[in-house]
């Protein structure tokens, strides 16, 4: 059985404990709320961006010499890549191993063809490299306020990878914010773009943006439709990036506040527990002594 000293140092470690984790958890939750912010901020600048090319898309097909943009033609897939979203830090409670879970179920049901990563986050390459996983590229530290700026390279390398022939489907793979308690692990296909199933930023997998007012938007564009298509079709990618990114965010952050918040929570038990049992050995400690003094003092006087 423990001493008292023992007891006490046990709850001195606990009360520090649940100290950095109630900071950690106040951190994770100013960080939450500005991730979410961010994520409402971006989504009437997708929304509008998916309308405007959808119009170019039917326009394209309605039109006879219209070429497609490469970013939008399907083939055959023979080889994949997939852009796999994690965080740099653990202490996130499940976040990291459901989307690493997702992708391997991806990579071993449901892709068809080999499937080659492009890592955002140290966990997910940490955890590619470690089995083997092909890897064509990884990017860290990004921190918790990218811009587009930071989006690009990612987005260059997954159309490269597209245009060039090497890959036949870019998919992204995040943990997409539900709400505070919920961050479900989904898979998107990225590349090549179906205008029928995009997704602008806020919208289900799969659902079309409707125009507002229920009818179809006239626009003229200058120089011409495939040349504004052209231009359009990578931007969103990028945007479609930075969208799933700040979706990771908002669901690390929240996952972290919720660890944390667990994490202390079970600390005070802890402190009540060890407090109970500290007292409870102090009290047989006490009653022992007492007793030896009674005894010594009953010998003498017998």
């Amino acid at each position: 059985m423990a001493s008292t000293r023992e007891i006490r140092r046990r709850i001195r470690s606990a009360k520090n404990i649940s100290q950095i984790t109630r900071a950690m958890e106040m951190v994770a939750a100013s960080r939450m709320k500005r991730a979410t912010q961010m994520v409402v901020a971006g989504r009437p600048y997708s929304q509008k961006l998916v309308e405007v090319i959808q119009n170019l898309s039917r326009r394209i097909n309605s039109t006879e010499g219209e070429e497609l943009s490469p970013l939008l033609v399907s083939r055959p897939v023979k080889q994949v890549t997939a852009i796999v979203l994690t965080a740099d830090k653990g202490l996130a409670g499940a976040l990291n191993t459901n989307v690493l879970r997702r992708t391997t179920r991806f990579i071993l049901e449901e892709a068809g063809a080999p499937v080659n990563i492009v890592a955002i986050g140290r966990k997910g390459r940490d955890f590619m490299l470690r089995y083997g996983r092909p890897l064509i590229a990884d990017f860290t530290n990004i921190g918790d306020r990218p811009t587009l700026a930071d989006i690009r390279p990612i987005a260059r390398v997954a159309t490269d990878e597209f245009i060039s022939g090497r890959t036949d489907a870019v998919y992204l793979v995040y943990s997409d914010f539900i709400n505070t308690l919920l961050q479900r692990p989904h898979v998107y296909q990225l590349l090549p773009i179906d205008v029928n199933l995009m997704g602008g930023a806020g919208d289900q997998p799969g659902e079309n943006v409707a125009v507002e007012g229920g009818a179809e938007a006239e626009y003229e564009y200058e120089p011409g439709t495939r040349e504004v298509l052209g231009q359009l079709l990578p931007r969103y990618v990028e945007v479609r990036i930075y969208q799933a990114l700040l979706e990771h965010l908002a669901s690390e952050h929240s996952s972290r506040m919720v660890a944390m918040r667990n994490a202390t929570e079970n600390a005070k038990e802890m402190i009540s527990d060890l407090t109970l049992s500290y007292n409870k050995l102090r009290q047989a400690n006490i009653t022992s002594e007492i007793i030896e003094v009674s005894s010594g003092a009953q010998a003498l006087t017998g």
